[in-house]
């Protein structure tokens, strides 16, 4: 008997050992990183404004511990769709970076109502806080922020009696359209001349010519990038001696250097932040950071999303371990972001302020010239 014990404690400590292993598999399992895709438009017109949304996402989630991947959407709906439904598809998602593009916002809404998934973008589209979802959250100024701002300071700071706006046909572009027509209406200052662009239009000559014939003192836009930069470069051409001020596709360094410094002497533009603009030095890191990381100059889009990120990150910090715990630190929680403070308004809007840049056509860089703080009340 002595000689047995030694074998038979080898065959109890086998045993033991190989139960924990068996123990060790679901626990492995459970220690999968949580997970947020990054579902962006980075081909077609929104290109510019896309690959910056995924640059800031990016920028945010790298080393955080947090798994994310990145999905074309290009600008199509159901290309989004496709992207989100197989994105969802697995119990570690808590959260999705979702495209700005306002179709693609609109049809995925209800897809993140039924999967019961947080959707985070820098979407301007006004609609997609109005749908009720408790899903949607939104760390872009939104139209009815940005469009208060570019109308007071046509208005008040430029003395705009008689604007004229140019908008784009899509859903971004009727949104913004209607705030900017409300807002200047409001503050005594009824547009003279409006008119939607298809994003395909090159040749803006054509409708500033009625721009010019209406008798319009001030040309506020609401276009996409490439659309912006055309309509200022054909403006110059022509000699439209009235302020531009345009909407936040012009603060972005790419839409600038799609113009010469003097092309741009005297644009304005709205903007929810202008991270080259600034002197203090969290932002100024951001911006090293991100030229470090992508060759390029950071823009709003980029900073908001990359704030949008750091407040789930934040969540996590503070225990959140699923989509539900996202959502509830999201509707409830104040988060001091790099370009602004963020807190939700009860429809998921986070972002409550906007900044006014203009161009002194030395440079390609902006000057911020006005800051519109906590416009919605909300903060």
């Amino acid at each position: 008997m002595p000689h047995l014990m030694p074998k038979m404690l080898r065959h109890i400590l086998a045993l033991a050992a190989g139960m924990a292993a068996l123990i060790a598999v679901p626990l492995t399992a459970q220690a999968e990183p949580l997970r947020v895709p990054v579902l962006v438009p980075i081909t077609g017109f929104l290109s510019l404004e896309g690959t910056s949304q995924r640059n800031g996402a990016e920028l945010a989630l790298a080393g955080s511990g947090v798994d994310f991947s990145v999905t074309d959407t290009a600008t199509a709906p159901e290309i989004a769709i496709n992207a989100f439904e197989r994105a969802v598809d697995a119990a570690d998602v808590i959260s999705v970076v979702a495209p700005m593009l306002g179709t693609q916002m609109l049809a995925l809404i209800p897809l993140a109502d039924e999967f019961g998934i947080p959707l985070i973008t820098v979407s301007g589209t006004a609609r997609i806080t109005e749908m009720g979802s408790p899903n949607v959250f939104r760390f872009f100024p939104g139209d009815a922020v940005v469009k208060a701002a570019q109308a007071r300071y046509a208005v008040e700071e430029r003395g705009a009696k008689r604007p004229a706006i140019l908008s784009q046909t899509t859903a971004y572009g009727q949104s913004g359209r209607a705030e900017l027509e409300a807002n200047l209406t409001r503050i005594g200052a009824p547009p003279v001349f409006q008119e939607a662009l298809d994003v395909s239009v090159k040749d803006m000559l054509p409708v500033l010519l009625k721009v010019r014939e209406s008798g319009a003192d001030a040309l506020l836009l609401h276009l996409h990038a490439g659309p912006t930069a055309l309509v200022i470069r054909h403006a110059k051409a022509l000699g439209l001696d009235i302020p531009i001020i345009a909407g936040s596709a012009m603060h972005q360094p790419e839409t600038a250097a799609l113009l010469e410094p003097a092309e741009l002497d005297g644009v304005c533009a709205e903007s929810g932040s202008s991270p080259v603009s600034e002197n203090w030095l969290g932002v100024r890191n951001f911006v090293d950071a991100y030229r470090r990381s992508y060759d390029r100059e950071p823009d709003a889009f980029a900073l908001g999303q990359y704030d949008g990120v750091k407040m789930i990150l934040a969540a996590v910090a503070a225990g959140a371990q699923n989509a539900n715990d996202i959502r509830d630190f999201l509707q409830t929680a104040r988060h001091t972001g790099l370009a602004m403070t963020y807190k939700s308004d009860g429809k998921g809007n986070m972002a409550h302020s906007a900044v006014i840049i203009c161009y002194d056509g030395t440079d390609r860089v902006p000057q911020i010239v006005k800051r519109y703080e906590n416009l919605t009340g909300v903060l």
